[in-house]
């Protein structure tokens, strides 16, 4: 079964636009991106093809590995009608010395749009500054856009609205900390981030997020507390303590985020109908006990099925 889809006029400003950071979106903006994942996943679920994207190409560069990045755009291109090609490191002459700007004028002779998921976040800047075509962050170590969207789409799903919902995170200030800082920021949230003394968020990316809560009416707090943090929350959210890249600090930071691990005795502190949201990978037992992790407040699996529907809007907003 198929009917017609075809993007209204109002989504041109996205046509050609980098995806690097929440921050360089509206708050309109997003909700626009949010507006067309719902209908893209409605149509999905309806059996309905949606080739906005017939014939087009992206390629995702991987400097880190994924389950979740590569099989959502993967299967998300598809469901657009094009095609995804995966370039690990070892695929690209990046690995053998070519510069970022040559790889970008490059491959924007060839594709329609790249995504890349790397380390260093001045790598996808770079590559934005010199590619003609779209470049989506599918992750770097500062940030990690797509997937704060999903949980955006996640949130009005299960809450009906994103304004005045507290989401509290729980543990490293790291990517997570700050896309979700970011875009909650914009949309009006509460958003109460706690992490050890020496893991807090970006001071600049705090500055930019409390800037924007004034603004949208929402509110950024920084605390070491967890339990001043989840106290009263509609979502609760944490995400590994080592991050791909840093394993040799792993025993350390075992030992400095004792304390931080969502529990059921910490989920008491919330809102009785709260969530409970992971970005995943999980590592049960540290961030979160089992007990949490698949308890009837997670919406875990949920939001990583969102991954596909909010990817699908970014792809088609940016590459149609």
């Amino acid at each position: 079964m198929s009917d017609q889809f075809v993007l209204s006029s109002a989504y041109r400003r996205f046509r050609g636009r980098d995806l690097l950071t929440l921050a360089d979106y509206t708050k309109e903006e997003i909700q626009m991106l949010l507006d067309l994942a719902v209908q893209l996943k409605k149509r999905q679920k309806e059996g309905k093809t949606t080739p906005l994207l017939s014939g087009k190409t992206l390629g995702m560069i991987f400097e880190k590995s994924s389950t979740r990045t590569r099989v959502s755009f993967e299967v998300g291109m598809y469901q657009l009608g094009g095609q995804a090609l995966f370039l690990s490191r070892n695929d690209l002459q990046l690995g053998r010395g070519e510069t970022i700007a040559d790889t970008a004028r490059v491959l924007s002779r060839y594709l329609d749009g790249i995504m890349i998921r790397t380390f260093g976040h001045e790598k996808a800047v770079e590559l934005a500054r010199f590619a003609t075509i779209p470049v989506i962050n599918g992750l770097t170590d500062d940030y990690h856009p797509c997937q704060v969207l999903a949980d955006l789409l996640t949130i009005l799903e299960k809450k009906g609205t994103l304004d005045g919902v507290k989401l509290a995170y729980v543990g490293d200030g790291n990517n997570m900390a700050h896309s979700l800082m970011q875009a909650g920021a914009i949309m009006g949230m509460r958003v109460a981030v706690a992490t050890p003394t020496g893991y807090e968020p970006k001071r600049e990316v705090v500055d930019f997020s409390r800037k924007m809560a004034v603004l949208s009416g929402g509110e950024v707090t920084i605390t070491h507390s967890p339990e001043e943090a989840v106290a009263e929350a509609d979502v609760v959210y944490t995400d590994v303590w080592a991050s791909m890249g840093q394993e040799q600090e792993a025993q350390q930071r075992l030992q400095d985020f004792r304390g931080y691990q969502v529990d059921e005795r910490l989920m008491k502190r919330a809102k009785a109908d709260a969530l409970f949201m992971h970005c995943l990978p999980a590592h049960r037992g540290e961030e979160v006990s089992d007990e949490v992790a698949d308890g009837p407040q997670s919406v875990i699996f949920d939001q990583a099925e969102n991954r596909l529907h909010a990817q699908k809007a970014v792809l088609a907003a940016l590459m149609s």
